[in-house]
C-alpha cells in the first residue's frame, strides 16, 4: 500500500481541520446541508442545457455544441457562473481573495503561467492519503459533498425536458432523482472557479463515467467561452475528495497545453481524432471532434474508463469550448510514495494535478515564484509523465478499449434500426410543466 503525507486542498468551508470531516454542532446540523435534515424544502436555480438526441447521431446533422467557439448570442450560462460566483465572493465565501494572486506568464517558448497562491495550504494538518488504487469506494464517513453548506452552491444543471434551454431561477432540488449542482470551490485557483458535482445524491466516487463525462462537455459548450476550462483528477492523481467531480474556471490566455504540437495517430467511426502531444513534458492523448458530442463524450470516457480499469492515475482537460479533451497518465504520486523524486521539487509542495500539467503553476512560496522559469516548469512536469515505454503500454490499452466500444456501438445501432423498422410508435408528447421559466432562443 502507498502513502503519501500531503496537504489536502479545502474546496468548502465544511471541511475540519483534520480528517476531512464535515463539522457538526452537538445536537443536530443547524448549517443548512444537503443531508435530509435541511434539503426538503430548498429550491435553487436551474439551468436546463438542450441535449442533442442519439436518434440524430446516424443524420448528417452536426451537434450545435460542436459548432465554432464563437460568442453565442446569448451567453446566459457564461453569465450565470461569475454572477453567482461574484455575489458568494461578496458574501465572504472564499478563504481568500484570488484576484489579488500575483500571476505573471513565464518567459519562453511556451509560455507557462506562474501564480503565487500562498492562500490554498495554510493552516492545514497533513493527512495519510493512498495514491496506489484509482478506485476506492466511496466513503459518506469522510468529507463528501453532501456535506456543504446550501450558500456554497450556484446552480442546478440538468439537460432540459422538452428539447429547449432553459432557466428556472427559483427550482426545487428533486433529490430523489439526483440533480447535478454547480457549486463554489472556497480555495480558488482563478476566477470563476467552481465544482460541477454530477448526480450529487448517488455518492459516486471518483470515477469518470460516460454520463458524467458528457454532462461535463455540455458545460463547457454551454459557456461558449473559450477561456472557459473544466478539469478532471482521479485518484491518485491529486483528487482530494472521493465524491465524483469536475473542476472548472476561467483564465484568460491560452494554456501551454492547448498550444503544444500534436502528431495524429488515429480516428474513430464516428470522426474523432485521436492525436499525441509532442514535444510536451507530459505525454498524452488529444481527442477532438466527433460528429456530436456524444461521440467524443463516449471516445474519451471509454478511454478513461480503461484507465480507471487499469489502476492508471490521470487527468483530464477539457478545452475549447468541450470540443477538445486532452487526456495525461500520470505517475508522479507513485513515484513520491516511493521516494523517487528529487527533494527540492517536493519542498515547493506543488502537487501536479491537472491545471499544472496544462502549464498554469499553482506556487505555494515566494522564492518559487520569484524564481519561476521554463525550465523550473518543464522538470516538475517531466517527473509526472509517465516513460515513453510505459505510454506506448497505455496507449495499446485504450485503443484497444476504444475498439471494443466501436464494435459495441456497431450492434447497437444494427438493433435500433431492426427495433424501428418492426415497431414504429408516435413520438410522446410533453408535458409542460407548472413552474414559469425563461426559454433561452
Amino acid at each position: 500500500m502507498l502513502r503519501i503525507k500531503r496537504v489536502p486542498t479545502v474546496v468548502s468551508n465544511y471541511q475540519k481541520e483534520e480528517g476531512g470531516e464535515a463539522t457538526r454542532p452537538a445536537g443536530g446540523c443547524g448549517r443548512n446541508c444537503l443531508k435530509s435534515c435541511c434539503i426538503q424544502e430548498a429550491k435553487l436555480p436551474l439551468y436546463a442545457f438542450k441535449r442533442v438526441e442519439k436518434a440524430n447521431k446516424g443524420k448528417k446533422k452536426k451537434d450545435l455544441a460542436l459548432q465554432e467557439c464563437e460568442e453565442p448570442p446569448l451567453a446566459f450560462l457564461d453569465s450565470l457562473i461569475l454572477g453567482e460566483w461574484e455575489e458568494r465572493m461578496q458574501r465572504g465565501l472564499f478563504r481568500y481573495d484570488v484576484t489579488a494572486c500575483e500571476t505573471k506568464v513565464i518567459p519562453g517558448e511556451y509560455g507557462f503561467i506562474a501564480q503565487l497562491n500562498e492562500g490554498r495550504h495554510l493552516k492545514k494538518r497533513p493527512t495519510e492519503f493512498r495514491v496506489d488504487k484509482v478506485l476506492q469506494p466511496f466513503d459518506e464517513n469522510k468529507f463528501n459533498f453532501t456535506k456543504v453548506g446550501q450558500e456554497e452552491l450556484l446552480f442546478q444543471f440538468e439537460s432540459s425536458d422538452d428539447g429547449e434551454v432553459q432557466f428556472f431561477p427559483n427550482a426545487p432540488i428533486d433529490v430523489d432523482n439526483s440533480p447535478s449542482l454547480v457549486a463554489i470551490n472556497v480555495s480558488p485557483i482563478e476566477y470563476g472557479h467552481v465544482l460541477l458535482i454530477p448526480r450529487i445524491f448517488e455518492c459516486l466516487p471518483q470515477r469518470i463515467d460516460r454520463e458524467s463525462f458528457l454532462l461535463a462537455l455540455h458545460m463547457a459548450a454551454e459557456a461558449g467561452n473559450p477561456y472557459f476550462r473544466l478539469g478532471y483528477n482521479s485518484l491518485g492523481a491529486f483528487a482530494t475528495i472521493n465524491h465524483l467531480h469536475f473542476q472548472a474556471y476561467y483564465l484568460a490566455a491560452p494554456f501551454p497545453i492547448e498550444k503544444a504540437p500534436t502528431k495524429k495517430i488515429a480516428k474513430s467511426n464516428a470522426g474523432v481524432k485521436i492525436s499525441e502531444l509532442l514535444n510536451y513534458p507530459v505525454r498524452g492523448l488529444v481527442f477532438e471532434g466527433g460528429d456530436t458530442l456524444e461521440d467524443l463524450a463516449n471516445i474519451v470516457s471509454d478511454a478513461c474508463i480503461c484507465l480507471q480499469n487499469n489502476n492508471i492515475p490521470y487527468n483530464v482537460l477539457i478545452a475549447d469550448c468541450g470540443k477538445q479533451a486532452f487526456l495525461l497518465p500520470q505517475c508522479y504520486a507513485e513515484k513520491q510514495a516511493l521516494g523517487e523524486v528529487d527533494a527540492e521539487l517536493l519542498d515547493t509542495q506543488v502537487n501536479p494535478a491537472v491545471w499544472e500539467i496544462s502549464g498554469h503553476m499553482v506556487l505555494k512560496r515566494k522564492e518559487d515564484y520569484e524564481e519561476a522559469s521554463e525550465a523550473n516548469a518543464w522538470r516538475l512536469l517531466a517527473e509526472v509523465s509517465l516513460s515513453e515505454a510505459r505510454f506506448e503500454e497505455v496507449n495499446a490499452l485504450i485503443f484497444e478499449a476504444i475498439a471494443s466500444f466501436e464494435l459495441e456501438v456497431k450492434a447497437e445501432t444494427s438493433e435500433e434500426v431492426d427495433a424501428a423498422k418492426s415497431k414504429a410508435r408516435p413520438a410522446k408528447a410533453m408535458v409542460a410543466g407548472t413552474q414559469e421559466c425563461l426559454v433561452l432562443q
